[in-house]
């Protein structure tokens, strides 16, 4: 009875953490024209004029929460996050437009993407749901939501590009990755990378 209930109280708490769905909030003085002038002149060559991304190397961005995308830019400004080319596109950007590029394109629609593979979709959602106990590594959902929605602080993963997922996740793992890295490190440490390929196939496909 005992252990029943903690894992109620448990499933409560992590409910409460993780939002059944992302909204866009509009921050107050959010200038969303200038918004649209920046990402027409530098971001859409890359990430599409809409967020979907332009390429399999690069993040869809709409539908992302704006407080993960205005601190990603930031770490790119300060260099807490290395990327040549993302660090000249936010060099000169102020607070306030990191945080109206943020809303800009958590406003964009967003979409699943087909499952090209079933049997590994298959082994991705397993992944994402439950880790692998044998090997140690926690459940994505744990953290990101059962839809992968995430939260203020931690990415939207639904239908992310599969590319780009497993890009970051190795990225974490050889501590390329130099912002974030400190959780994300021990878990996609853990990852073999049939379950990296997978679980990068299965997000895709979360709308």
């Amino acid at each position: 009875m005992m252990r029943t209930w903690k894992k109620t109280a448990l499933g409560v708490m992590l409910g409460l953490l993780v939002p059944a769905a992302a909204h866009a909030v509009d921050p107050p003085n959010v200038d969303l024209t200038r918004a649209e002038e920046i990402s027409a002149g530098r971001c859409s060559l890359c990430h599409g004029p809409e967020g979907d991304s332009a390429s399999a190397l690069y993040p869809r961005l709409a539908g992302q929460h704006h407080q993960y995308i205005a601190k990603q830019l930031a770490d790119f400004q300060s260099g807490r996050r290395k990327s040549d080319t993302m660090g000249s596109m936010a060099a000169d950007l102020k607070p306030e437009e990191m945080l109206a590029l943020g809303v800009f394109f958590e406003k964009k629609p967003t979409k699943a993407r087909d499952a090209r593979d079933a049997d590994l979709v298959a082994v991705g959602r397993f992944v994402f749901h439950r880790g692998n106990e044998f090997s140690g590594v926690a459940a994505c959902s744990s953290c990101h939501g059962e839809r992968g929605l995430g939260t203020e602080q931690l990415p939207r993963l639904a239908g992310q590009v599969p590319k780009y997922i497993e890009v970051q996740l190795k990225s974490f793992e050889q501590r390329e990755r130099t912002n974030d890295n400190a959780i994300m490190h021990s878990i996609a440490s853990k990852l073999t990378e049939l379950e990296v390929k997978a679980v990068a196939a299965y997000i895709s496909t979360l709308d």
